[in-house]
């Protein structure tokens, strides 16, 4: 192989997706960066391919088509079964190497978290982490800063021609936001944030169209550090707020008894057939586990049903909920933010309120 050169920015051309797979089974990021990646691509006049690793999956790899991936690289191997970083690192580097792709999207699981770092580490290239927004054309970025802060953008100047990836992420705990640029090498690599990037409707045409590609490969044992001898599945109760059809969450409101408040939407919840989450502010004070937390330092939600109980509307809060399908907010000071984002707003002692909500919501389902 020859000299890996990452200067020659010309020389870099497609969008690739790390595409995470836990048992044979392909993960819900994927499909999003898959999306998304289609988004980026289009801008830049290339394709969107997948990397898919593991051992006898090349059958699942055409799903990816069907949300956008012009192609997918499979790579095959007993040794690619459970994900460990060297030999994952190794064989997706060597591949940059050799294809030189421009952008490299990741999914911010744990398992994208340890990748990438140690990816752009041998690729002598940056890393964005945790990214919430992406963007190529300029227009499309000015158009997000005008909806998204408080940028005076009359005393900006933008280069109109710039194609660098532009990588939104939280900053100072999630009180600013900053987007960052890779303009002196390539790839430029991100690891997104699950549930922050929209998927795209499913379209059997283009995934029957997707090309498989299995490139050669090479990993011995010399490669390897470590072995992966047993997989043991924690017995703990993971929430999954990021696929949820309805999340009851609660805030500060509930500071006066917090255990009753945590019963209330656990029932509410119940009634809905949805989940529990939770602001930063029950995270911090021990109420939740950082597992229930939604906003920018936490998870994005995109349920049908987002009922906010007791959260005053902190714009960090906002940012992880607000393209929910339906906001109802239950809040005693009429003037929370809060209710600036919510299709329904109720004034009132949650306490209250919520247990009316329960008996009514049991009425109707009762149906």
């Amino acid at each position: 192989m020859a000299a890996f050169n990452n200067t020659d920015l010309a020389a870099f051309r497609g969008v690739w997706v790390f595409c995470e797979q836990r048992g044979g089974k392909l993960m819900p990021t994927d499909f999003e960066l898959i999306s998304e990646g289609r988004k980026l691509a289009d801008e830049l006049g290339t394709e969107v391919c997948g990397v898919l690793l593991g051992d006898g999956v090349e059958g699942i790899a055409k799903e990816l088509g069907g949300y956008g991936a012009d192609r997918v690289y499979v790579c095959e191997s007993p040794r690619l079964k459970d994900y460990t970083t060297d030999a994952y690192a190794k064989l997706i580097c060597d591949l940059v190497m050799e294809k030189k792709p421009e952008v490299l999207l990741i999914g911010a699981s744990n398992i994208g978290r340890d990748l990438g770092p140690r990816m752009a580490a041998r690729l002598h290239t940056g890393l964005t982490a945790d990214c919430t927004h992406l963007d190529v054309d300029v227009s499309k970025y000015i158009e997000f800063l005008r909806e998204s802060s408080t940028i005076d953008l009359t005393t900006q100047k933008f280069n109109m021609e710039d194609r660098n990836l532009k990588m939104t992420r939280p900053a100072f705990g999630g009180h600013l936001m900053a987007t960052i640029i890779c303009p002196r090498f390539r790839p430029c690599m991100s690891t997104v944030r699950p549930g922050v990037m929209k998927k795209a409707p499913f379209d059997q045409a283009k995934a029957d169209a997707c090309i498989i590609e299995k490139p050669a490969f090479s990993l011995q044992d010399s490669d390897l550090r470590t072995e992966v001898l047993e997989v043991v599945k924690a017995t703990r109760q993971m929430v999954d707020l990021a696929g949820a059809k309805v999340v009851v969450s609660v805030g500060r409101g509930i500071s006066k008894d917090v255990q009753k408040g945590i019963a209330l939407a656990e029932e509410l919840a119940e009634v809905l057939g949805g989940v529990v989450g939770g602001s930063r502010a029950t995270t911090d004070a021990g109420w939740l586990t950082a597992d229930y937390q939604v906003g920018q330092t936490g998870k994005t939600v995109r349920p049908k049903i987002y009922i906010a109980l007791g959260i005053s509307g902190a714009i960090q809060h906002i940012a992880g909920m607000q393209d929910s399908e339906c906001i109802i907010a239950v809040n005693k000071n009429d003037t929370a933010p809060i209710f600036e984002v919510a299709d329904y707003g109720i004034a009132g002692d949650l306490f209250k309120v919520v247990p009316l909500m329960i008996e009514e919501f049991r009425r109707v389902t009762a149906k």
